[in-house]
């Protein structure tokens, strides 16, 4: 847990540490998509997927992307 991260409520930081662990399950799923590209969507569908979770994360932190 970051210094930025016991400023927030218990609420956030569990959603905050759930989203980080879904952001690291989707980049080892795209790793392997990139590795294996059956099907060429899943690749533009998990970089979504990732740039949406990082913008989530972003927001409850109060950073910027």
């Amino acid at each position: 847990m970051s210094k930025m991260d016991k400023n927030l409520n218990k609420r956030d930081a569990r959603k905050l540490d759930a989203l980080r662990k879904r952001l690291r399950e989707l980049q080892l799923r795209l790793a392997g998509a990139k590795k294996q590209p059956d099907d060429p969507r899943e690749i533009e569908t998990l970089t979504k997927e990732i740039a949406a979770v990082e913008a989530e994360i972003a927001r409850i932190t109060g950073q910027q992307c």
